[in-house]
């Protein structure tokens, strides 16, 4: 998440060491034989009595479920920080308890803590709050004791920066399409049109932020992007008659980031829009996604004419430069954090248009499907029988993917970039809403909401996509 992360790993570490020098929390009750998660943050001081007696205790009530615990420590100490040296004390302790012999590599590790049952000591959360909190004290408010979670701590990483340390853009400047002179046509954007109103966000000012806070057509949006995994997805931010403040946490969940809510400090899933640790987890909350298109500056203007678009006067100094932001990791299929799981049948950044839908057969499921840019550039017409519905997918000669729910309509082709012909000979206008018939008939096939992602980060979330590639 932050390009100058080993940076700022070195000056946070020695700061880490800290947390575990404060005065014990009081003893808790025992709660299934689980040692006092004190020890844990104990043992993350380098030397000292009170390190040597928790690896004592921790050794004498051992369970392989902690070991993720340790990984966090060691990960925070690793090289080049100020507490190396104490590093390879928590890796001989991690042997010495496993059998395992990854030695430093914190990635053997990962996996190895992955592959086993999820057990996870029940104050796990609290400890992951309480040693992060020495990069960030407000990483402590995420994970007060007791806390409900329903992802795996262990998959929780810092992500390289503190809370809102990547700023989110707030109602940002905006300018009319003529007077964006910084905008060249082949740059991209993402595109969003609510009502009537289209607006675009070029991908080289939102890179810098991750997200917006905006409203268009008189309706408020969350717009996350999580550069990591390729993905931008505009949420609706008023839920259940409750208008939620989000910002960027600074974690991650399998190289996806975490965005939280200000009211709660609940930590949300970004790719599902759902609460997954805190206080809103069972609560029954779901944003409502909006359409977006990845397209390049000139065909967006084209298609509207009235569109606005975000102003370089943001507030901030960053390089706005198309390309300037994570230009090493975009340029490169490596990974910045490992994930629990990979499929080969794509390359990891490859780009693919993914969406869930309702199981028509499971009430309350939703299927993942994930389709390859590269088909899809191949394919401008495309239909997929999914989760009981007949979409088409229409590609613009940019690339720009749409979906829409055909229903009993079968498309056979694209007159231009704006139009495409049924097998009845019908002509139909491609719109941000939907698929309209030319002449006049009151007759609108729905747009459904999609976005580009990488397909590595796609994947490591929903296992079980549908490809087509």
């Amino acid at each position: 998440m932050c390009m100058k992360h080993r940076r700022v790993l070195c000056a946070v570490a020695a700061g880490c060491l800290v947390v575990a020098l404060a005065a014990p929390v009081a003893a808790q009750p025992a709660r299934d034989a689980h040692p006092d998660i004190q020890l844990f943050l104990d043992a993350g001081v380098p030397g000292g009595p009170r390190s040597r007696d928790a690896f004592e205790q921790l050794g004498a009530q051992w369970r392989d479920a902690y070991a993720g615990i340790v990984w966090d420590l060691a990960w925070l100490l690793r090289p080049p920080s100020q507490g190396f040296v104490h590093f390879f004390t928590l890796i001989g302790f991690l042997q010495e308890q496993t059998g395992q012999r990854f030695g430093a590599d914190l990635a053997g590790w990962q996996r190895w803590i992955w592959s086993l049952p999820y057990d996870p000591h029940p104050d796990h959360g609290y400890f992951k709050g309480q040693w992060y909190s020495q990069i960030d004290p407000r990483f402590a408010e995420f994970f007060p004791r007791g806390a409900t979670s329903l992802i795996r701590l262990d998959e929780i990483e810092w992500g390289g920066v503190a809370v809102n340390g990547i700023p989110p853009l707030e109602y940002p400047t905006r300018l009319e399409a003529d007077e964006a002179g910084y905008l060249a046509d082949d740059h991209i954007v993402f595109g969003i049109a609510v009502d009537g109103e289209a607006r675009a966000y070029p991908k080289r000012i939102l890179a810098w932020h991750e997200m917006a806070l905006d409203r268009l057509g008189n309706v408020e949006l969350t717009i996350v992007y999580c550069t990591l995994c390729g993905t931008v997805i505009p949420f609706e931010s008023v839920v259940d008659g409750r208008h939620l403040t989000f910002g960027t946490s600074g974690l991650l969940y399998r190289s996806n980031k975490l965005m939280f809510d200000h009211e709660t400090n609940s930590l949300w899933n970004t790719f599902e829009g759902v609460p997954v640790v805190g206080e809103l987890v069972g609560s029954g909350l779901r944003l409502t996604s909006r359409a977006v298109v990845t397209t390049t500056w000139g065909e967006w203007r084209r298609r509207h004419p009235e569109t606005t678009v975000l102003s370089l006067a943001t507030g901030h100094r960053r390089n706005y430069a198309e390309g300037a932001a994570y230009r090493t990791y975009f340029g490169s299929d490596e990974l910045m954090f490992a994930v629990s799981r990979r499929d080969d049948r794509l390359s990891n950044k490859e780009e693919v248009l993914v969406l869930r839908l309702p199981d028509p057969d499971r009430p309350g499921e939703l299927l993942p499907l994930a389709v390859s840019a590269s088909f899809l550039a191949r394919n401008r017409v495309y239909h997929h029988p999914f989760a009981g519905r007949n979409l088409v997918i229409v590609t613009s000669g940019q690339g720009a993917n749409r979906v829409y729910d055909a229903e009993d309509v079968r498309f056979e082709r694209r007159m231009d970039d704006e139009r495409v012909v049924d097998d009845a000979g019908r002509v139909w206008r491609v719109s941000e809403d939907g698929l309209v018939p030319e002449g006049g008939a009151d007759v609108r096939l729905a747009r459904v909401p999609a976005q580009r992602a990488f397909w590595f980060g796609w994947y490591a979330q929903f296992p079980d996509t549908e490809l087509i590639d």
